[in-house]
């Protein structure tokens, strides 16, 4: 009885500690002597937590005539966010709590959320019920669109702005390479990008997880759209064709990196010739990274037919502290004066005050002339963009999470031996006999991994090691008997 007192205190202290172990900030009234207080986990950078932070509290003051203190949690990306969640609601339910002690979830991808709401954790918002002709098809903000969702019907969460996944590259690093402008995910794939990508580790980002999972959608999508395609067979070509793309991307990588931002960074400043980005982290760099005569080092492209708009919701925790203030702050999120924060340059009227975001608005009335006109996306039309692909959650939804585990086994944990047999492959002149090895996928068919493997991600921690390993094995088996093979088709020196 005693052993379980002290670790329930245990949990009670960590919980306590947790708050603070986070990176804490805030440009408002300071804790002691703000009237009202609002804590918001989140994944957002600095310039969007201090644009949004400035902005709520001088509409605080003038709505509500008094001051507030915004506590920002910033643990890291969605995946971190999701481990903290998770540990300060298993401590509040031995304590017999509700609260995490948090308000609000604010940014990530609709995975994250939807995930969260399943698990009971969300609170439903007022904002549908105050403002409900901001909604549905007659409103700014669609609960569907070309297949992705804005909110769902619970009502739990809901858009704040949209992300697209795309690819940055450097234009003098491509002229050098001999390489033209990639407009597509398959053109990653070219071996001539032979150890100059940059790709992000999906485990760690649920944004990043989502670009892998449109890599495969869209060549599910291409089988399906050929003539007189067998959709069955189609979307099982589809999701191999989709797997063998980032085996070829993944070989070609450099490295695989933790942190989203430093592909742009490190493409940008010659250290890649492109990687996989998301679109306001390469509309960011392409503004700060360009040469004195005014030549970007750094572009953005959403490569045709192979991305979405996907919303970056927010919500309010289950047993918010402050959840009348949570409240009006995901409503202040979707007002227009709010929604203009988002891409309007700095310093323009309705603007951020120290530095352009680069996000899209998810309000479809914010694109008006007169608005785009001092923005810094002027020609920006995302809901007219034929560009995109129309995302069919029932192809690749069910398989997100496993698909994030299968890159980090397939690619990450075998980079070694996945590069040095590519290697062999480009130098051989890509023998039939050694690429059929090596793009040998029928460990992971779509019966399983485009249904959810559920052992791989299931709750048994100690049997979804002992699959990740299998698997493991299966593919860094093939990447050295596809060398071998390679090898043997080479001249000897």
């Amino acid at each position: 009885m005693k052993s379980r007192i002290w670790i329930i205190i245990g949990i009670l202290a960590a919980i306590v500690a947790l708050p603070l172990a986070l990176r804490r900030e805030s440009a408002t009234t300071s804790a002691r002597t703000a009237q009202d207080h609002l804590i918001i986990l989140t994944p957002h950078n600095e310039s969007i937590r201090k644009e949004f932070g400035e902005a709520f509290a001088k509409y605080w003051q003038r709505t509500k005539g008094r001051t507030i203190h915004l506590d920002w949690r910033t643990p890291g990306g969605t995946s971190e966010i999701r481990m903290v969640l998770d540990a300060a609601y298993k401590a509040a339910a031995d304590l017999n709590r509700e609260t995490c002690g948090m308000d609000i979830f604010f940014g990530g991808g609709e995975p994250d959320f939807s995930s969260q709401a399943k698990k009971g954790r969300l609170l439903p918002l007022k904002v549908f019920s105050e403002h409900p002709e901001w909604f549905g098809e007659d409103g700014p903000i669609y609960q569907k669109f070309r297949g992705e969702t804005y909110f769902p019907e619970e009502r739990t969460w809901v858009g704040t702005c949209m992300s697209q996944f795309g690819i940055c590259y450097n234009p003098d690093v491509l002229e050098r390479l001999k390489i033209s402008p990639p407009t597509r995910w398959q053109d990653l794939g070219d071996p001539r990008y032979r150890g100059t990508l940059a790709l992000a580790d999906p485990t760690k980002s649920g944004s990043v997880a989502r670009i892998f999972e449109l890599i495969v959608q869209a060549e599910i999508q291409a089988r399906i759209q050929q003539p007189e395609a067998n959709r069955e067979a189609a979307i099982r070509d589809g999701w191999d064709d989709g797997l063998r793309l980032i085996q070829r991307m993944a070989a070609n990588a450099r490295y695989f990196t933790d942190s989203a931002s430093k592909i742009p960074l490190d493409v940008g400043q010659g250290n890649a010739a492109a990687g996989m980005c998301i679109d306001f982290y390469g509309r960011s760099f392409s503004e700060e990274l360009t040469t004195r005569s005014g030549r970007p080092r750094l572009l953005w492209m959403a490569p045709t037919g192979g991305t979405t708009l996907s919303a970056d919701p927010i919500a309010i925790l289950k047993g918010a502290p402050n959840e009348e203030v949570a409240q009006a702050f995901v409503t202040f999120c979707l007002t227009p004066e709010a929604q203009r924060l988002w891409f309007t340059r700095a310093g323009k009227e309705m603007g951020p005050k120290h530095k352009a975001l680069h996000r899209t608005p998810i309000r479809k009335d914010i694109y008006q002339p007169e608005i785009l006109a001092n923005s810094t996306m002027p020609n920006a039309m995302p809901y007219q963009d034929p560009g995109n692909m129309t995302y069919q959650a029932d192809l690749t939804g069910k398989s997100f999470s496993t698909l994030r585990q299968l890159v980090k086994i397939m690619c990450i944990d075998s980079h070694h031996e996945m590069k040095q047999a590519w290697k062999a492959i480009c130098e051989a002149g890509m023998p039939a006999d050694a690429l059929a090895v090596f793009h040998d996928v029928s460990v992971m068919p779509y019966e399983i991994g485009g249904k959810g493997d559920p052992i791989l991600t299931g709750p048994d921690a100690l049997k979804a090691a002992e699959r990740a390993t299998e698997i493991g094995e299966k593919f860094r088996s093939n990447y050295r008997k596809a060398q071998a093979l390679a090898q043997a088709h080479s001249p000897i020196p």
